[in-house]
């Protein structure tokens, strides 16, 4: 594969679709000389699925380079699906759902036994499992201006209709894959992602502080991480 020194991230988000939520690591990835594209997805459209998520960030993509897509949370559904699409250097799934051959991201769920997982992790933690609780669960490390900025943003619709959509028959792309956990996340717990990536990719997930939403809480780590996983497969 042909590699580039100056790449593109392009990065996808999870359910919501909100480019807004990669703000800050979209400035820090700039600060240091790099580009950066935040790809918004048409989340809140019912007549849109995983296809049409895909082709989002596709023309995101544009004509350059192959670039690095950073997948958060449900865009483990949609990153293969790009790669399909067109040459892709290298993944990196951020507390990412990883699909296996065959399975909607509406089996996703029981499949990997999430709900067992994330109330084990809550009772370790001394909390209850409140799905009404969106600041506790995914916000409790994020600072509290970019959290009241993300509430100014407005709520986000997330559209059943890719829970549904038919499965890739296709195994994961021959793509070079990183898995890259928030060991504080509480929605996806750190040993749970851990598991699933071993289990569904054979590969070692890294961890990095921060829950769910490290690009709002930890931007300049997570470039950090970036970069490093970038230098590893330009092998610069």
């Amino acid at each position: 594969m042909t590699t580039t020194t100056d790449p593109t991230f392009v990065l996808i988000p999870g359910a919501g679709g909100s480019a807004w939520s990669w703000h800050l690591l979209v400035a820090e990835l700039e600060r240091r000389g790099r580009r950066a594209v935040a790809v918004a997805l048409p989340a809140g459209d019912d007549r849109a699925g995983f296809d049409a998520y895909a082709d989002a960030v596709v023309a995101a993509i544009g004509d350059g380079p192959a670039p690095v897509l950073v997948a958060s949370s449900l865009a483990g559904f949609t990153a293969p699906r790009v790669c399909a699409r067109r040459p892709v250097a290298l993944v990196v799934l951020l507390n990412a759902m990883i699909p296996q051959r065959g399975e909607t991201a509406g089996a996703w769920w029981e499949a990997t036994g999430h709900a067992e997982a994330r109330a084990a992790q809550a009772e370790r933690d001394g909390r209850v499992v409140d799905d009404t609780n969106v600041l506790g669960d995914f916000f409790h490390d994020v600072p509290a201006d970019i959290t009241a900025a993300a509430l100014a943003e407005g709520e986000l619709r997330q559209s059943a209709t890719p829970f549904g959509d038919p499965p890739l028959d296709t195994p994961w792309p021959d793509v070079p894959t990183r898995v890259l956990v928030g060991r504080d996340d509480r929605f996806f717990p750190a040993a749970f992602q851990v598991r699933v990536a071993r289990e569904r990719l054979g590969i070692e997930a890294d961890e990095m502080p921060g829950g769910h939403l490290v690009a709002l809480s930890r931007p300049v780590e997570l470039a950090d991480r970036l970069e490093r996983y970038w230098a590893e497969v330009a092998g610069t």
